[in-house]
């Protein structure tokens, strides 16, 4: 059984680090596989003959779709070498989120022993919707209604589904006394995971001058006595529109838990503030605040996530070479090519840090 005590954010503190970011998914779906994991879902589930063919999922796991008599499911595999079983943990979350009304995918099945294949897998609900990612690139999304409706579930779920301690959770605490417990006994002590680590690569590669490097540390440390002090809530951890699914209008279910911690209740509606224009993100403040109170020093906790996420998005992003060539991933949006996208995290970054420096009120990038 694995543990995630050393992880801060999975894809670039695993061990084989941005396993599945640096590499099309397509060119690690062997047709072998594709064949036993066929096999396997008809030895355990039954039914008429399992078909899977690739599906088009944007992240690090390899997904498909899978088929049984007239009957069609979505299957997600991770496929890394660290046999991580984290997807036990996601898929019992899931059961739990769905069982407090929260729209996320229906479990079928998940195996994450790694003993009748070598990879994990679980099986879940088709859902027939497109991510609200490409809806924004198609310019048929109404962003601060829909940021608004993620605020409203984000203070729902942290109300419904209650969890202990910071970080990624044990999944042998789950296993066996059915809490969701983070592998952290502090705030602090999951916030600072791996900072320096992640500041030092950074500067490292050229992203930023090491004396920024040394000044974004400094900033952070002085926050290390005001960024705690609060009981643990339920964190998506990958807050972003390609794993919401719904039209331009509504959200249909939220996916892909696999990075799910507990952690501090700003923190999912800062990850929105990695991607976001500030008035649309305060309208998904304004709804949280609607169903569940902000927490005391709200904007100083959302500003030390937003800066403490972007220093994590900009590791992933320098890692896996997003800022090379003309674009065309799932995070370029339309007329973004490697270097505006570079811009808009350097950007987007330095606001963070800026914004926590001067202890602004606000939602403000600027």
């Amino acid at each position: 059984m694995s543990s995630r005590a050393g992880i801060h954010y999975w894809k670039c503190d695993r061990p084989a680090a941005l396993h599945g970011t640096v590499r099309a998914a397509t060119g690690r779906a062997p047709r072998e596989l594709m064949l036993s994991l066929a096999h396997e879902l008809e030895r355990k589930l039954g039914g008429p003959e399992w078909r899977l063919a690739p599906a088009s999922g944007q992240g690090n796991h390899l997904t498909f779709r899978a088929e049984s008599g007239t009957r069609a499911y979505f299957l997600r595999v991770e496929d890394g070498p660290e046999a991580d079983d984290y997807m036990a943990v996601e898929s019992e979350l899931l059961r739990r989120l769905r069982a407090q009304g929260i729209p996320v995918p229906a479990v079928h099945y998940c195996d994450a022993s790694r003993t009748a294949l070598p990879v994990a897998f679980h099986l879940l609900d088709l859902v027939p919707a497109s991510d609200l990612n490409t809806h924004l690139k198609s310019g048929r999304l109404d962003l601060p209604a829909l940021l608004a409706q993620i605020g409203h579930w984000i203070a729902c779920w942290q109300k419904r589904v209650p969890v202990e301690g910071f970080g990624p959770f044990d999944r042998a605490t789950l296993e066996a006394e059915g809490r969701l417990r983070g592998l952290h006994a502090t705030a602090v002590d999951y916030f600072y995971l791996n900072l320096p680590r992640h500041l030092d690569f950074l500067a490292g590669r050229g992203f930023i001058p090491r004396g920024e490097a040394a000044a974004l540390l400094e900033l952070l440390e002085g926050q290390r006595g005001k960024l705690g002090g609060l009981p643990p809530c339920l964190v998506h951890k990958d807050m972003a529109l390609w794993n919401v699914l719904g039209t331009g209008e509504a959200v249909s279910a939220f996916i892909d838990w696999d990075d799910a911690i507990g952690g501090d209740p700003m923190e999912d509606l800062a990850l929105l503030g990695c991607f976001h224009p500030a008035g649309a993100v305060a309208s998904a403040l304004d709804a949280y605040a609607a169903v569940s109170d902000l927490p005391p020093d709200h904007m100083r906790r959302f500003y030390g996530h937003l800066l403490r996420n972007m220093i994590v998005k900009a590791v992933i992003r320098v890692g896996a070479g997003y800022f090379d060539g003309a674009g065309g991933s799932f995070l370029h949006g339309a007329g973004v090519d490697g270097e505006a996208l570079r811009a808009f995290t350097l950007a987007r970054l330095r606001g963070a840090a800026r914004a926590l420096r001067e202890g602004r009120d606000r939602v403000d990038f600027g």
